[in-house]
């Protein structure tokens, strides 16, 4: 999760202090607020108290190195960035790291200003793709209907849909906010039957409403149509 404040916070993981400690006074010298833990059991205990928008991770820790933790954030879906560091420079140890997960990688000893454009370049990519997931994106409550994916969630759990009401949800998005008359929906969806399409909006209320008698998200117009009305 994004941190919505100005000032990011960034969790290092490293049991090497004197390390940590540099690290830390010089992020917080570049406008960061900055937290430290010195192994994985550590930062999972933090990360349940505090969200953090960027992890700083050292591979060679003891008990658990950073491959494992970073395979373990992903495989448990905390898309929270990560930026591994390590003194391990072989091309095959760098491509271990890539693929447990991490966003990016840094060989020590590196200059702490490199250390600072990767950290504000992974930010910056990870506001952008969060700006453009936002925009294909459409509220119901505690629902989210994603317009480029055509998927349906509620709390971040997948709700199936039908092909019908995947094309019915598919054709009220097109003209959301505005109604579209029950002979534009049956034409567009191949059916000769108005009533099919009241059949369809009864079943795609229940999983978008939360009070069937009273829809605030899916509307009847009166004597013509429907209208999508997102939060």
């Amino acid at each position: 999760m994004i941190n919505t404040l100005e000032q990011k916070h960034i969790l290092i993981i490293d049991d090497d202090t004197r390390i940590r400690r540099l690290l830390h006074r010089y992020l917080c010298q570049n406008g960061f607020v900055v937290s430290e833990a010195d192994n994985p059991i550590t930062a999972r205990q933090m990360m349940d108290c505090f969200s953090f928008d960027l992890l700083v991770l050292d591979v060679m820790m003891p008990q658990e190195n950073g491959f494992d933790f970073a395979r373990w954030l992903r495989q448990n879906g905390c898309d929270i960035p990560v930026l591994m560091l390590t003194a391990m420079s072989d091309v095959q140890n760098r491509i271990e790291g890539l693929e447990s997960g991490v966003d990016d990688y840094l060989a020590k000893p590196f200059e702490p200003k490199e250390l600072l454009l990767r950290i504000n370049s992974i930010l910056k990519r990870t506001m952008l793709k969060a700006q453009n997931e936002q925009m294909h994106q459409l509220h119901f409550g505690d629902c989210v209907y994603d317009t480029e994916r055509q998927e349906l969630s509620k709390n971040g759990a997948y709700i199936s849909l039908t092909p019908a009401e995947s094309e019915l949800m598919k054709l009220l998005v097109a003209d959301v906010g505005k109604e579209v008359s029950r002979g534009t929906l049956a034409e567009k969806m191949n059916t000769d039957n108005e009533r099919t399409i009241d059949v369809q909006v009864n079943r795609l209320r229940k999983k978008i409403e939360t009070d069937l008698k009273q829809p605030r998200y899916l509307q009847t117009v009166r004597g013509k149509g429907y209208m999508l009305l997102p939060d």
